[in-house]
């Protein structure tokens, strides 16, 4: 083994050894909320769908991965091949349209009472189910090019054309035109989302700045410790978009990069690089959720009581 395969696979070996248990502890810790409160808060409820669109990303592709990478076990057949570039592609894109809906929620969630925007955070809730499934019907039919393209790698794939190589799997295009229009899909699904989401952390942190100069002279407690929770929701919900933005905007242009180079089925290095950028968000995001995420720790704590803050303050909530 190489020196370049052994750092591929020590690589996604610790994407999957930190992401598979981190969104683990936090699926669990929410299904744990639900059964001793019988119910889950929006936030909530779209923190447990993030966490698994997660885990399928880091547990399906990186796992697989490894064991292929150091000749444990290669699963790597046509067949596979689609289901496995299929789940990755549609986990991810859910991943990112997730963590759009929860910069949207945490905006609408500091809105005040009786305000256009406290009644539409409030059909936000009611027509959660219903984004969720519009959600899934979007970033599944705009993966079906992996169901119809990707096959097994084989030893005469550097020789085809219109292709992009994914180390052990390849996608053939019947011809470049519909490779640079898959292309095209792909950066829209994912800019789109991109974009609106770090507009609404822009518009959450100058509310939540303006917020605070209008209790900066009170005395009060309960006015300071609202803006306290308030804060603390609004930074983590801006950590996780920050990460995106960093993170898929290398991903995108490294993809826009592919799509214009001649033939890249001669080296699996900018897809390899691709894999782990869209990997390394599922694999951190969970850390992020479990240490400011008071009701996980709750649970971690085995029913200890943390600090109580305002009701819809916190991403948790």
């Amino acid at each position: 083994m190489n020196s370049e395969t052994l750092t591929r696979g020590l690589l996604f070996l610790t994407l999957a050894v930190t992401g598979v248990p981190g969104n683990i502890v936090v699926i669990c810790a929410f299904l744990s909320l639900v059964y001793h409160e019988g119910r889950l808060s929006p936030t909530d409820t779209i923190v447990l769908h993030l966490a698994s669109s997660n885990l399928m990303v880091v547990g399906v592709r990186c796992l697989l991965e490894v064991l292929a990478t150091f000749e444990i076990l290669n699963v790597f057949d046509d067949t596979v091949c689609k289901v496995v570039i299929f789940i990755f592609r549609t986990s991810r894109s859910l991943s990112i349209w997730l963590t759009f809906l929860l910069s949207v929620y945490q905006c609408l969630s500091v809105a005040p009472p009786g305000s256009r925007l406290a009644v539409a955070r409030a059909l936000f809730a009611q027509y959660l189910a219903l984004l969720f499934l519009a959600l899934w019907l979007i970033n599944t039919s705009t993966t079906t090019a992996t169901l119809l393209f990707a096959v097994g790698a084989r030893n005469d794939s550097i020789l085809l054309q219109n292709g992009i190589n994914f180390k052990f799997c390849i996608m053939i295009f019947p011809s470049k035109l519909s490779m640079d229009a898959n292309g095209g899909v792909q950066v829209g699904r994912d800019v789109v989302p991109i974009s609106l989401m770090a507009t609404a952390s822009l518009v959450l942190l100058v509310f939540l700045l303006r917020r605070s100069r209008q209790v900066k002279g009170l005395r009060g407690g309960g006015a300071r410790q609202g803006l306290s929770a308030e804060r603390r929701a609004a930074l983590t919900v801006v950590t996780l978009v920050t990460i995106y933005v960093v993170i898929y905007g290398v991903d995108n242009g490294l993809w826009i990069y592919t799509l214009t180079v001649p033939n890249m089925l001669g080296s699996s290095l900018i897809t390899d690089l691709r894999t782990f950028l869209s990997s390394l968000y599922a694999a951190l995001s969970p850390i992020v959720i479990i240490v400011s995420n008071r009701k996980i720790n709750k649970q971690l704590n085995c029913g200890k009581e943390p600090k109580t803050f305002s009701d819809g303050a916190q991403p948790g909530d």
